[in-house]
Order: C-alpha cells, then sequence, then structure tokens
C-alpha cells in the first residue's frame, strides 16, 4: 500500500486530487451498473444490510510514474451469516487456459 493513498472516502474527498478520485469512483459505478452485478431487493425486516467500503490505489507504471487512479466498492461480507443473509454461493469461474492446461496434464498421465 502506498502512503499517499487515501484508506477511507473522507480523506479521499481531503486529498488535494479528490478530482481524480471522484472520477474512479463513478468510474467503478458505471462498470459495476453496465454489468449489472447487483439486484436490487426489498431488505427484510429485523435485518442490516451488508456494509461497504471505498478501497483506493494509485496504479503506478515500471518507472514508478502515476499511471491511473483506481477506486473499489467493496463489501464487508464477513459480516453475513449463512441461511440468515445468504443461502447459495458463487463459485469463482475458470480461464480456459487453464483447463486446457489440466486436460493435457491428465492426458499425458
Amino acid at each position: 500500500m502506498n502512503v499517499d493513498e487515501p484508506v477511507s472516502y473522507q480523506y479521499a474527498m481531503l486529498d488535494p486530487k479528490s478530482d481524480k478520485w471522484l472520477d474512479a469512483m463513478n468510474m467503478e459505478m458505471q462498470s459495476m451498473r453496465e454489468n449489472q452485478v447487483w439486484d436490487l431487493v426489498e431488505l427484510p425486516p429485523n435485518s442490516k444490510p451488508v456494509g461497504r467500503k471505498w478501497v483506493f490505489r494509485k496504479n503506478t507504471d515500471m518507472d514508478v510514474n502515476l499511471h491511473t487512479f483506481k477506486a473499489r466498492l467493496v463489501s464487508k461480507g464477513f459480516t453475513q451469516t449463512h441461511v440468515v443473509d445468504y443461502d447459495e454461493t458463487v463459485s469463482p469461474v475458470a480461464m480456459i487456459k487453464s483447463i486446457r492446461i489440466l486436460i493435457a496434464i491428465s492426458a499425458y498421465y
């Protein structure tokens, strides 16, 4: 982690380059809308929504020149309880290259 990177939304807004952080946050929200990463549902009674946090990073190139400002909205999923807050999980997706390598290794042996 770079010391110049804000640790929260409040610090990002106090940063002299807050406009760059706002642009990065807007790009993240636009990407989430375009990819439809969530479904808006009613909150069940007697329950609390899952928390979330902005994570900020400055991406640099190999010469340590500032390349882009990145902002990611992450959920605090560790606060969820199975069956109470969710009843299914999503499996990670394997790349086709990985599957081909596994098939080639198994065919070899």
